[in-house]
């Protein structure tokens, strides 16, 4: 009979911190929990494990808060392209209504909101148009719309348009699109509405753009009366250069050009095919879903928070546009006519008390908070004039237009607007710092200085999971099994064999397998377990021979 193995001989059970040690990939922990080593050798070693998990912990705690502050970069980068869409051109006759069309009936509605008349100036109002008086027993109509006032009176682009061309191609009237602003009844080429072909360019430079020559008709601008908000005391039109998806906010961002003058316009797009892009939150601050003018949130917010809906494209200016709409429709019941939505045209006296007075009061609170688009399109402009027309042309055009020179050139101007090339300027944020990157470095600063990897994380959770496998499910099984452990009275210590047993004990050991008659030591996996005569068996008594089944 060989002796039983010692402590030292037997194997550790998993749950051992010296069994994993000896056998983690993590260095280190074999020196300061392998047996045999000096203490202060295992002191050195601990100091010098704790020391690089602690600089690695901080490091690690640097990069994510880093990754969490989503930073971001943009990169500027000029491309060159074959073929370009032409924007879309919006023109406004700075004059808002013909004086040629006005009437009484307009007169006694609009005229002490648009025009600053008092009732007892319409007479005079009248002869300084020269117009007859208002004819005695005259009755207002009942109702009245602006827009309607201003699609009658306002400039019609048959008489604006003396010459059109697109890339040396005749154009005309039927190329461009009404459309009601702040500033009247303007026109816009290429607008691409109704689902029309947008035009492109496969050339940049003079003569591969629009060239256009208009009459802006001084004959028919109002006379200044008053000093009101909305007078004009400028002559020419007013040009806008903008994308398709987007409205025009001419009144602020347009540029002008005065008769007596060929403006010439050189744009050169900042974005094709979605470059110009920002990013979302948290690494940016953009949007991609437009704003309903018609929505109106159940709970008081931000007038400008996008709503998804059936909408156009997200744009900055017509993000604007609907929350103005929105906020002039709460104030006054009713919307401006250049605003988008369903709400009812302002009349002459909403516009007056409380239209203009609400939409100044919004943009001087800036209380429309409109992100920057997740892709948008711009373009940069430069612009030269020279005299028009020369002496020598001046008589031509007279007799072309049947005009006299004088009238040409007080009211006559040209615009050409092309493409300075076809390259573009591409601009697009990125993220700064990438969920790979902040995964690459931990696991660089991890190799770094605890020489882990991500095997090392997984070896760790099989051994917590050993050790709660051991140290506690191990243990409540055992007490189910054994409730009451004999007491060491009970132990046969002499040579003097035991009691006769009952039946059942002695077929215990057949039944189940697992139990003894006796309590064992456990001394770690793979030991044997004895009874009080001898090794292994099973614990079988020599008085109880095993039967043969």
């Amino acid at each position: 009979m060989e002796p039983p193995a010692g402590p030292e001989e037997a194997r550790l059970p998993a749950s051992d911190i010296r069994a994993f040690a000896s056998s983690c990939t993590m260095h280190g922990l074999g020196h300061v929990f392998g047996p045999g080593a000096p203490p202060a050798r295992r002191g050195l070693w601990a100091a010098a494990v704790l020391l690089a998990l602690a600089t690695f912990l901080y490091q690690v705690a640097g990069r994510v808060r880093y990754y969490g502050e989503f930073h971001h970069e943009t990169a500027l980068e000029e491309r060159e392209s074959r073929r370009l869409t032409f924007p879309a051109v919006t023109l406004c006759n700075v004059n808002p209504l013909r004086r040629s069309r006005l009437t009484p009936n307009d007169l006694h509605w609009a005229g002490p909101a648009l025009l600053g008349l008092e009732p007892a100036e319409h007479a005079a109002y009248l002869r300084a148009l020269g117009r007859p008086p208002t004819p005695p027993g005259f009755m207002p109509s009942p109702t009245f719309d602006v827009a309607r006032l201003y699609a009658r009176a306002g400039h019609a682009l048959e008489d604006m348009l003396l010459d059109c061309r697109y890339r040396g191609w005749p154009c005309g009237p039927e190329n461009f699109t009404t459309i009601f602003t702040r500033m009247g009844q303007c026109y816009t080429f290429n607008s691409g509405a109704d689902g029309a072909e947008l035009l492109s360019t496969p050339k940049g430079g003079m003569g591969n753009g629009l060239e256009v020559m208009l009459d802006v008709q001084q004959e028919e601008y109002l006379p200044v009366w008053r000093d009101v908000e909305e007078t004009p005391f400028e002559v020419g039109v007013r040009v806008q250069i903008h994308t398709q998806e987007e409205p025009p906010l001419i009144d602020q961002l347009g540029f002008g050009a005065a008769p007596g003058y060929q403006t010439f316009v050189s744009c050169q797009k900042q974005q094709a095919s979605s470059l110009l892009s920002f990013l979302p939150p948290p690494w940016g601050d953009c949007s991609s879903v437009s704003l309903d003018p018609d929505f109106e949130p159940e709970a008081p917010g931000p007038l400008g928070t996008p709503s998804p809906g059936l909408s156009p494209p997200y744009s900055l200016m017509g993000c604007r546009l609907a929350c103005e709409s929105r906020y002039v429709a709460r104030k006054c019941g009713c919307r401006m006519m250049h605003m988008p939505g369903s709400a009812p045209v302002c009349s002459p006296q909403q516009y007056k008390d409380c239209a203009h007075p609400a939409l100044d009061a919004l943009l001087r609170k800036d209380a429309c908070r409109c992100p920057n688009p997740c892709a948008s399109t711009r373009y940069a402009k430069e612009l030269s004039m020279v005299r028009m027309p020369s002496r020598a042309a001046a008589r031509y055009l007279a007799r072309k237009h049947n005009r006299s020179e004088a009238y040409i050139a007080e009211n006559v101007l040209a615009l050409d607007i092309f493409f300075e090339a076809l390259n573009y300027e591409a601009v697009e944020q990125k993220k700064a710092y990438e969920m790979s990157e902040l995964l690459g470095d931990i696991g660089g600063q991890m190799g770094l200085f605890i020489g882990a990897s991500l095997l090392t994380i997984l070896e760790i959770l099989d051994y917590l999971c050993e050790v709660f496998w051991d140290r506690v499910l191990g243990r409540r099984f055992w007490n189910r099994k054994h409730p009451q452990r004999p007491s060491s009275a009970n132990l046969v210590t002499g040579p003097q064999p035991p009691a006769l047993p009952s039946p059942l004990w002695v077929l215990s050991p057949f039944l189940s397998g697992e139990h003894h008659p006796y309590p064992v030591g456990r001394q770690g996996r793979g030991a044997t377990q004895a009874g009080p005569w001898g090794q292994g068996g099973g614990g079988r008594s020599p008085l109880h021979p095993r039967p043969h089944l």
